[in-house]
């Protein structure tokens, strides 16, 4: 089985046929889907369709790229959400310089206080990064002194040198279709050195649709690709790498 730990099927695309696209990844022993909240909006929706679909977990978060319109009463939002079972971490959220650098100030103070609600809540940290990954390393450097931290860097983009830092900090690395392209060489070199017991696959559907679906629509049962390549890559059975994966995203979110 397969736990496509990132995927936002509370995107718009999949409002008309979300039950065809659930049951699709099903039946490809996709048994396990995190929907990711980012905003007010998609945290509660999110949250509907944990709530109404068996093996679907929930996150709420406050993406950085939306951070300029976001105050604390939505902060207050995510943290009711925390307080539900079927919420099992805390994202999206981090940094990103890439769209608007301008707000760099106010991501930097909401991205801590998410840290904080993860350490309150014991629920893990899904990190986003782009164009930020020393700031953000040096903010989760300080926040894994007291032994709390606990997260997973999504979809990381990141070279193996900085994915070796988040490791040693008792991170989780994330690899999605980009590990899949012919002109990936990060993600595969990543791919290569993360200790098994610390990888987890992901889509991010509807985005970044694995090879050969690249700038098409991603859904939940390609995941199945991101993990195939993964096995390729590391020459190991892709029943492995499926157990190994999905083993671990139960851990990290804490699932019986």
């Amino acid at each position: 089985m397969f736990y496509d730990t990132h995927a936002h099927l509370n995107a718009e695309v999949f409002t008309d046929n979300l039950e065809d696209i659930i049951k699709e990844a099903n039946e490809a022993l996709v048994s396990y889907i995190n929907v990711v909240g980012f905003d007010p909006k998609t945290n509660e929706l999110a949250n509907k369709i944990a709530k109404t679909h068996e093996f679907i977990y929930a996150s709420s978060g406050l993406h950085p790229v939306d951070i300029e319109n976001i105050s604390l009463s939505h902060l207050k939002e995510v943290e009711d959400y925390l307080k539900q079972d079927v919420t099992v971490a805390v994202g999206e959220c981090g940094l990103d310089y890439y769209w608007n650098k301008e707000t760099k100030a106010k991501q930097i103070k909401y991205f801590k206080k998410q840290i904080e609600l993860s350490k309150k809540y014991q629920k893990p940290l899904i990190i986003h990064v782009r164009d930020a990954i020393q700031d953000a390393y040096d903010i989760l450097y300080e926040a894994s002194k007291d032994g709390l931290l606990q997260g997973v860097m999504h979809c990381f983009s990141g070279s193996k040198e900085m994915a070796l830092e988040f490791l040693d900090l008792g991170l989780y690395i994330s690899l999605g279709g980009p590990v899949t392209f012919k002109n990936a060489v990060e993600p595969i070199e990543v791919a290569k050195i993360v200790p098994i017991d610390k990888l987890l696959i992901e889509t991010d559907c509807p985005y970044l649709a694995p090879h050969p679906y690249r700038g098409k629509l991603n859904k939940p049962v390609y995941v199945k690709i991101v993990a195939e390549a993964i096995a390729s890559i590391r020459e190991m059975n892709i029943e492995d790498v499926a157990t190994y994966t999905t083993n671990n995203a139960k851990k990290l979110f804490k699932l019986n």
